[in-house]
């Protein structure tokens, strides 16, 4: 079992679906009434933007100061990667190391927060510790 698929909510579908293809790259699977989905040039996530009614948000909160995000972006490099989110005018946070781990936040025409991080090969996160753990398992 994986994640499948990652679903945010957008007030203009049409204008979110440009703004996603420019600035990650994405291309489309398939579209329907309320939704369009698609895939990144890499992995195998998917995600999809659903047309939704009121204010949307990608994050839950933690305490009444503190919010997170369900989801976040991997990215290989993530300098540059802000840099060029910048350079088109995207609104970003600074980058923030937490734990070795390089972290910043964007944020998408509805005021959605996309989070991106980086993979410190030195992280218990990092997709080939993963990989040897799932290897390790006997079901």
């Amino acid at each position: 079992m994986r994640v499948g698929s990652i679903f945010i909510p957008v007030t203009d579908l049409d204008r979110a679906v440009a703004w996603y293809q420019e600035h990650l790259q994405v291309n489309i699977i398939d579209r329907w009434e309320e939704g369009i989905g698609f895939y990144f040039p890499e992995g195998p996530t998917q995600f999809a933007l659903i047309q939704v009614e009121g204010e949307p948000s990608t994050e839950f909160p933690m305490t009444k100061e503190r919010k997170n995000v369900y989801f976040n972006f991997l990215t290989s490099d993530i300098e540059a990667l802000q840099v060029k989110l910048r350079s088109h005018g995207v609104k970003t946070t600074e980058l923030h190391d937490f734990g070795g781990m390089l972290c910043f936040d964007a944020y998408d025409l509805d005021g959605n927060v996309l989070s991106f991080v980086n993979e410190p090969t030195d992280s218990p996160y990092h997709s080939e510790r993963i990989r040897k753990k799932q290897s390790e398992v006997i079901l």
